[in-house]
């Protein structure tokens, strides 16, 4: 049965049983604890909680999720991949316990002919929580389920809660034995691989808080409704059904496993367990990448896209320990593809953008891995001139930190070279940087606050936006929150968040910032900070009291900044223009992926592969200012995203839309887009587009900046002003400008070869002084001397190279030192007389760099260090005296 045909018949058997059937929504959640939708109940979270009224009783979906906690384990394990699907049926105060074990006993264990999923009870196990006899009764009268395989069992494992404040109960888990092939006998109390756990029931009645760790918190009552949410992995039973050992070898799987083992020239199956972990590696990581990138995820160094970036580079790194050094990802991801557009025909129609995306990454790796490997071949020569057999922790750290670089490639080729890895010192400084992750990640959660205290205010309905028509509203204060926590008023100075029943300010989303404004009653004044939405359908204003104090049920008006606001809608609407332009000038495939628009400044980012030349900027800010001057009108429709999508409007990528949406035309349908954001009545109202930057954002991912109305005439006239000035300067036309600065750079830079000339033709001059100074230290001649202010490294580096040839076969070290812009730099050579009584330029230069405050190294013939503490080069130079005294003593 294909994994495509199970999630349509979960579908099928709980539409039959009234379940609203819910699309998948985005992998990319709104929940700022999250990255990613890692549950298929997260969603459902502001339903679940009674924060917001839910649309329907029950629901069924199948829906997408990512998940990385245990990224380490992918491939090792049949059931660990870091995407999922999870099929769910939802009940919001609906059905409870007695449904939700009926529903589930029905469709796993009814015919394949009769919609079920054919499951012999005999290969079935549950598991309830060990204080829950209810569920333990239920599954008993309920199933022909034996005592015995009804196992209680604690909170670690039969209790659900996300960890964080919020909803949580008791839970039931069933689990398919697959036989004593698979491991002991006991059923799943073993927690053995031998049983699978398929399907999670949660009965989530209960609300929590004081949550010191996952199962340790305290329970404050019950939630206003008792719900059920339910979680079966879609790909445990395709692998189950598929007669097959584990997920990667399902049928949305497998083919990608196969290509690569096909590229690889390896068998999967063979002797090699390692082959075969790396080959389910890349298939999982190929899916996962595939699927974020289709939810417009794209790589970067922060956030979601390093998750995707980590991912996609594990699977590189994987190819390449199997063996391939050349790109694979054209052909893997095309693989992936078609294994998944049955289940996702998104993952197609979109394929020229994912791929592009997907490919640039792993050539941006490559590259990565070449740099690397030579940094890491450095870092072997020297250590074995050296007489080391080890490569430092630090080293192996900085090459994974700083270059990307894997920990297995510099092992495998530290090894090949003979060398080991000081890997405890590696996995320490690991500890560290995951402790300070975990730190930020706590500090991040704890900073949310908890979506409960919005409840009662949600409860109420929606609030009303009325700023697309009115900058000024009138309207009554229905919750005032301090620190998080709800209150009945706020004084003078303080700082609060208040809900109130309509606004007309505008609350933070689609790129476009906040508005600017003030809420205002009888006795008080508020500032307006921010507004945002902090659960669907809701609007919170974070406010400073100026003045008086506010109460809850007082009136309230709120009052746009009106100039701040027609600012944003001319940055917003000059946003769509320069969209339609750019799509105009590089194609449809050139499409939005970011933008940030506040007062005077847009910003875009959007899918693209290079640089845009001077004269494509030109073309995409006359295409748009043409728009301007053509005075297009902008209007507006809400309709339904059907509609909306058949008129030709742009979902963007990334973002999320109801059932109905509000489509903006400028100019009718020269730009249509999906949009909730402000804007301006006609184009002419923007009054210029003065594109200001361009820029790379990640791979294939480029960005255009632009001032736009009074903003990009002020900054127009001051680069005026300064034309005027070089004019005036130069004694020079305008026009001839651009002439007359070149003419002056290039004699600038004729003067300054000329002054290094002279300069190093002064510095050879001091040759014989320098071979003069030379003192004996134990059986070594030492040059260590300050050449002053102003040679250049470069300089330096010769001049001591020619001193050590003056020097002859003896032993001899050199240290020439200079200052520049307040900077040391101390270069030292040794000769191979030297280097034989154990005397390396780059330990010398570091102890010397370490004295002058900064740091240094190189090979053990020639070495550079330096530092801000140029008054310490006399304690640095003799210092290298001390280190050769010492080494030869």
């Amino acid at each position: 049965m294909k994994t495509a045909e199970i999630a349509q018949r979960f579908l099928d058997f709980f539409e039959k049983k009234n379940h609203t059937i819910v699309p998948s929504a985005s992998l990319v959640t709104d929940d700022p604890a999250l990255l990613f939708t890692v549950a298929g109940m997260v969603p459902f979270i502001p339903y679940l909680s009674g924060v917001v009224p839910p649309p329907y009783p029950r629901a069924a979906d199948v829906q997408k999720c990512i998940r990385t906690n245990d990224i380490e384990e992918v491939g090792k394990t049949p059931r660990h991949g870091t995407f999922f699907q999870m099929l769910g049926n939802w009940s919001f105060g609906d059905y409870f316990k007695e449904d939700a074990i009926r529903f589930a006993w029905e469709l796993l264990t009814a015919p394949e002919a009769d919609g079920g999923l054919a499951f012999d009870p005999k290969d079935l196990w549950v598991t309830v929580y060990e204080e829950d006899d209810e569920a333990h009764e239920l599954w008993r009268t309920l199933t022909p389920l034996p005592e015995e395989r009804i196992q209680r069992l604690g909170k670690d494992t039969n209790y659900w809660s996300t960890g964080l404040p919020g909803p949580a109960g008791p839970c039931s888990e069933i689990f398919f034995d697959r036989g004593p092939a698979y491991g002991i006998d006991g059923g799943p109390a073993t927690d053995d691989d031998r049983y699978v756990e398929i399907w999670n029931l949660v009965f989530m009645q209960y609300e929590i808080t004081n949550v010191r760790s996952k199962y340790d918190f305290d329970i404050v009552g019950e939630l206003p409704a008792k719900n059920i949410d339910t979680g079966m992995g879609l790909e445990r039973i395709a692998f189950i059904k598929q007669g097959v050992d584990n997920m990667y070898e399902t049928d949305q799987v497998r083919p990608v496993l196969d290509l690569a083992a096909s590229l690889a020239g390896k068998a999967y199956g063979s002797e090699s367990h390692e082959d075969d972990v790396r080959l389910r590696i890349v298939a999982d990581h190929v899916r996962s990448s595939l699927m974020l990138l289709a939810d417009g995820v794209t790589p970067s160094n922060e956030g979601r896209g390093y998750i995707l970036r980590r991912i996609m580079r594990r699977a590189i790194r994987s190819m390449r320990l199997l063996g391939v050094e050349g790109a694979t990802f054209p052909e893997l991801f095309a693989a992936s593809r078609d294994a998944m557009k049955e289940s996702y025909p998104e993952v197609e129609a979109d394929y020229a953008r994912l791929s592009a995306y997907a490919i640039a990454e792993e050539q941006t790796f490559l590259r990565t891995l070449a740099a690397g490997s030579a940094i890491l071949d450095q870092s072997v020569v020297e250590a074995k001139n050296g007489g080391g057999t080890t490569l430092s922790g630090s080293e192996a750290f900085l090459l994974h930190d700083t270059y990307g670089f894997p920990i297995d490639l510099t092992l495998e080729i530290a090894e090949e070279a003979g060398l080991t890895v000081d890997r405890g010192a590696f996995d320490q400084l690991m500890l560290e940087q995951r402790t300070r992750a975990k730190a930020d990640a706590r500090a991040r959660k704890g900073a949310i606050a908890d979506q409960s205290a919005y409840r009662e205010f949600r409860a109420l309905g929606e609030t009303v936006f009325t700023g697309y028509t009115e900058l000024q509203t009138e309207s009554t204060v229905l919750g005032i929150l301090v620190q998080g926590q709800g209150t009945d008023r706020a004084s003078e100075g303080q700082i609060a968040e208040i809900i109130t029943a309509e606004t007309a300010l505008y609350a933070e989303s689609g790129g476009q910032v906040a508005d600017k404004g003030v809420i205002v009653g009888p006795g008080y004044e508020l500032e307006v900070l921010d507004v945002q939405r902090p659960v669907p359908g809701l609007i919170s204003h974070t406010v400073e009291v100026t003045t008086g104090e506010v109460s809850v049920g007082a009136p309230a008006t709120t009052v746009v900044d009106a100039l701040n606001r027609h600012s944003a809608q001319q940055a917003h609407t000059a946003t769509h223009l320069v969209h339609a332009a750019i799509r105009d000038t590089l194609g449809k495939t050139a499409t939005q992926t970011g933008s940030l628009n506040r007062a005077g400044y847009m910003r875009f980012d959007f899918s693209w592969g290079s640089a845009l030349s001077p004269e494509t900027r030109t073309e995409i800010e006359d295409i748009a200012n043409n728009a301007v001057r053509d005075n297009l009108e902008v209007t507006t429709r809400v309709m339904s995203l059907d509609d909306a999508k058949a008129a030709g409007a742009m979902a963007l990528f990334g973002e999320k839309y109801g059932d109905t949406v509000r489509m903006v035309d400028i100019g009718g349908p020269w730009s249509r887009e999906l949009c909730g954001g402000t804007h301006v009545a006609r184009s002419s109202e923007i009054g210029l587009v003065n594109l200001v930057g361009e820029q790379s954002v990640g791979a294939s991912n480029r960005r255009v900046e632009a001032l736009v109305g009074l903003d990009a005439f002020r900054d127009l006239a001051a680069e005026r002003a300064i034309v005027s000035q070089l004019s005036t300067s130069l004694k020079t036309p305008r026009e001839q400008l651009t002439t007359r600065i070149s003419e002056l750079a290039a004699s600038l830079k004729a003067a300054e070869k000329k002054i290094a000339a002279f300069e190093a033709q002064a510095l050879t001059g001091r040759l014989p002084q320098l071979v003069e100074s030379a003192v004996a230290v134990g059986t070594v001649r030492v040059v260590a001397q300050s050449l002053g202010e102003g040679a250049s490294a470069d300089d330096v580096r010769s001049l001591a190279l020619q001193v050590r040839n003056r020097l002859g076969t003896d032993p001899a070290v050199v240290a020439l030192a200079t200052v520049s812009a307040g900077r040391a730099t101390v270069v030292v050579v040794t000769n191979d007389a030297a280097r034989e009584r154990g005397l390396a330029a780059g330990a010398l230069a570091k102890g010397a760099a370490g004295v002058l405050g900064g740091g240094g190294g190189g090979r053990p013939d020639v070495a550079q260090g330096g530092g801000t503490d140029a008054a310490a080069l006399p304690q640095a130079l003799d210092g290298i005296v001390a280190d050769v005294r010492a080494a030869t003593a």
